[in-house]
């Protein structure tokens, strides 16, 4: 049967669209779509060139920027490219407007030429900082091209058909560097994500669980049984997913991880109390019910409030993770059916070692729990000193974020990303869609100096690199117009000559470098944006707020929200964070009734409720103080760990009520008791969470890595708190019962 499920990985597909991240009835999707709807969608390539010569305006680079243009038009389902060469440069002939090439073939041959056209170049605020860097040393195409909405392959040959094209040219122009990116190679990033990751992270998962379980079991046939189950666990669960016609994403990146590393737990726990039955006598069959007897409940307490945190990301803004939720609390589930069918089953049908005697481990977490017997008064006061100090550095936790850096620098998008950055322009933009007075509007001369003063206003502002207006198209026509006179740089005073401007510049732009990129059918709205460079989420929101601020300060008629994909990322974190803030709540509240039913104990199950909400404060705190950033990972991981680190409570007081209830302990006895058997367990069982969840951080997706490092170290936490904390407040609050 879970082979059969399993046989339904084969029919998984990936989502390759980089919007996966906003649910549909996101209000920045909404007006993403929207704008859109009014302009043209922004669906990119951009290449970046920079000559070894340093310097784009030599007859040989100027040559390889015409040849490429022409071959970007090639590129499938491209409409429209901007580049050096094809800028449309406007000069005027009497009364007639000429529009035309800035360069072509014919042209960089004339004597001094490349020259000229280097300095009306770095005239053109059209051009610096967005296609040509200040120093004229690196430029760029942007290739915008249309994806059919019902074609997922398109992106990848489109992609495919832009690495020829760049592999011809850099075997042609062998002294020009080539660096691609743009939102279609982000798309294709996300899609290809999946399947890099886990060719690493997988693998390497199971050898650290291997190599931890088998060192901490020392049995051949236990270390079997372990990594059999868990394979299992995550082959059913994926599989599953693909009966049902599941299609992941770059977010669900780390469930093949983390169910196996989850399903380690159950097994542990199993093997451990069965060896350890069977050293004191009973045989293998009866070992295997008696722990079967024991571990039962506890298994299937945790495994349901594990399941309950992750399904609290069905809270979370971002698609993603909701689906992540929902595919590792299946996996934990099967884990469970698993460990409490084939597990036992196949134990009986192997021989298994007894635990060797007492061993190290065992004696040193009964010195541990001798020392927390005599000194609980006072860890009971100095750990919550500990604990306060610690999560108070949450105070420091900047919720920021960049879409950019979500890939490390090991991927090559990555590389060349930064490299544009760096060198030429911002991949970063704010939209505005400016409202004119009705149709044919945007030729009012106070409104293009309404809008050409915000554009200005912009222009000062930190990280702006480049800003687009119709008003700048406009100042150019009206200065060519006039003889190129600087004098005249200026919008049109009167609204027919701007209409008539207007008029002329369109009928003669050539196909693909129309205007429908800024202004709307009607022309009773036009596009302003600005491009930022190396901007947070958090810068970029405060430029919007301000530019927001400033148009209803200033002219408020021409007001508008800040637009634009970039956008979108940088408010999803925020609103991730207020919904996950309800789901972790709901889910707190689940898991402390189950706790308190299972455990039948108000108080005892109030008492478990301080080690689980403990660990993830302070490892949040931990952050802020040593990183003081999180973004989307923040808010999974707070209820991701809750579910998890409420295990090795459950087993701690499982074990420890057993003892007190059915062989009438005393507190001291009990606390050493469940010390020296269930605690060996739950140092297994923390390592390899640890290790599982650390092999996450070695993922080049950033949200993955950051969440696998705060759970790795939330897990640890909860074991120091299961260790000291738990049995402190057992000793001070259960003493006399």
């Amino acid at each position: 049967m879970a082979l059969i499920s399993a046989a339904g990985m084969a029919r998984l597909s990936n989502d390759p669209d980089n919007r996966v991240f906003f649910a549909e009835d996101d209000p920045k999707l909404i007006a993403l779509e929207q704008l859109e709807d009014t302009y043209t969608k922004s669906d990119n390539i951009f290449i970046a060139l920079a000559p070894d010569s340093g310097s784009v305006f030599t007859v040989d680079a100027l040559a390889a920027i015409i040849e490429l243009t022409d071959q970007a038009w090639q590129i499938p389902y491209s409409s429209r490219v901007d580049s050096l060469s094809n800028y449309q440069h406007t000069q005027a002939d009497g009364d007639d407007l000429i529009v035309a090439d800035l360069f072509d073939t014919e042209s960089i041959l004339a004597e001094a030429a490349p020259e000229r056209i280097k300095q009306t170049a770095l005239s053109k605020e059209f051009l610096v900082n967005r296609l040509l860097s200040s120093d004229g040393a690196v430029t760029g195409l942007n290739i915008t091209v249309q994806k059919p909405p019902d074609n997922d392959n398109a992106i990848f040959e489109i992609v495919q058909t832009v690495d020829q094209i760049v592999e011809q040219f850099e075997q042609k122009y062998p002294a020009i560097k080539v660096y691609v990116t743009g939102g279609v190679m982000f798309d294709v990033a996300f899609a290809e994500l999946p399947a890099q990751e886990n060719q690493l992270l997988v693998p390497l998962m199971f050898g650290l669980i291997l190599i931890i379980v088998g060192v901490s079991l020392k049995t051949v046939w236990a270390t079997a049984s372990v990594i059999i189950l868990i394979a299992l666990s995550v082959g059913v669960a994926m599989g599953l997913c693909g009966w049902f016609g599941t299609v992941l994403n770059a977010g669900t990146t780390g469930a093949p991880v983390i169910i196996p590393t989850l399903a380690v737990a159950h097994c542990v726990h199993m093997l451990v109390t069965t060896r350890q039955k069977m050293a004191l006598g009973l045989s293998q069959k009866e070992a295997i019910v008696e722990s079967m007897r024991i571990n039962i409940a506890p298994i299937f307490i945790t495994c349901a409030t594990t399941a309950i945190g992750f399904l609290s990301l069905n809270f979370s803004e971002a698609p993603p993770f909701r689906l992540l939720g929902n595919i590792v609390a299946l996996g934990v589930m099967v884990s469970f059916v698993l460990s409490v069918t084939m597990l036992p089953a196949f134990l009986s049908l192997v021989k298994l070692k007894p635990a060797a005697g007492r061993s190290p481990l065992q004696a040193g977490l009964g010195q541990l729990a001798d020392v927390v017997i005599r000194y609980y008064r006072q860890l009971s006061l100095i750990l919550p000193v500990v604990v306060v100090a610690l999560a108070l550095g949450t105070t420091q936790i900047e919720l920021d974020d960049n879409f950019i850096e979500y890939f490390s620098d090991k991927f090559e998008l990555r590389r060349d990303t930064d490299f544009v950055e760096n060198n030429l322009t911002g991949l970063n933009a704010i939209d505005f869609s400016i409202p004119a007075a009705g149709e044919g509007g945007i030729s009012e001369p106070a409104y293009l100096k309404g809008i050409d003063e915000f554009a200005e206003w912009l222009k000062q502002q930190p990280k702006v690199t480049n800003v687009g207006a119709l008003s700048i198209t406009m100042k150019d026509l009206n200065k060519s117009m006039h003889g190129d006179d600087p004098a005249y740089y200026r919008v049109p005073e009167s609204r027919e000559l701007a209409a008539q401007y207007l008029l002329l510049y369109e009928m003669s732009l050539p196909y693909g470098l129309d205007l429908n990129n800024s202004i709307d059918v009607s022309k009773s709205q036009s596009r302003v944006f600005a491009i930022v460079q190396q901007a947070s989420s958090g810068d970029m929101r405060e430029l919007t707020a301000r530019a927001e601020a400033w148009l209803k300060a200033n002219h408020e008629e021409l007001y508008a929200e800040g637009n634009g994909l970039s956008m979108a990322f940088a408010y999803v974190s925020e609103r991730n964070i207020r919904s996950m803030l309800f789901g972790s709540l709901l889910a707190l509240l689940s898991i402390s009734l189950i706790l308190i039913v299972a455990l039948k104990s108000v108080r005892t199950g109030l008492i478990s409720l301080v080690p689980n909400l403990v660990p993830a404060a302070m490892a949040l705190g931990i952050w802020g103080y040593l990183v003081g950033e999180v973004g989307l990972s923040v808010a999974v991981v707070v209820a991701v760990t809750l579910g998890i680190v409420v295990d090795d409570t459950v087993h701690f007081l499982t074990k420890y009520l057993k003892a007190r209830r059915e062989r009438g302990m005393t507190v001291e006895a009990a606390i050493k008791e469940t010390m020296q058997t269930v605690g060996v367990a739950l140092w297994i069982t923390s390592l390899a969470l640890t290790a599982g969840f650390g092999v996450l951080f070695l993922s080049g997706f950033k949200v993955n890595a950051e969440m696998g490092m705060l759970s790795a170290v939330t897990i640890m936490i909860a074991l120091i708190a299961d260790y000291l904390l738990l049995p402190s407040i057992l000793m001070r609050f259960d003493r006399n019962r």
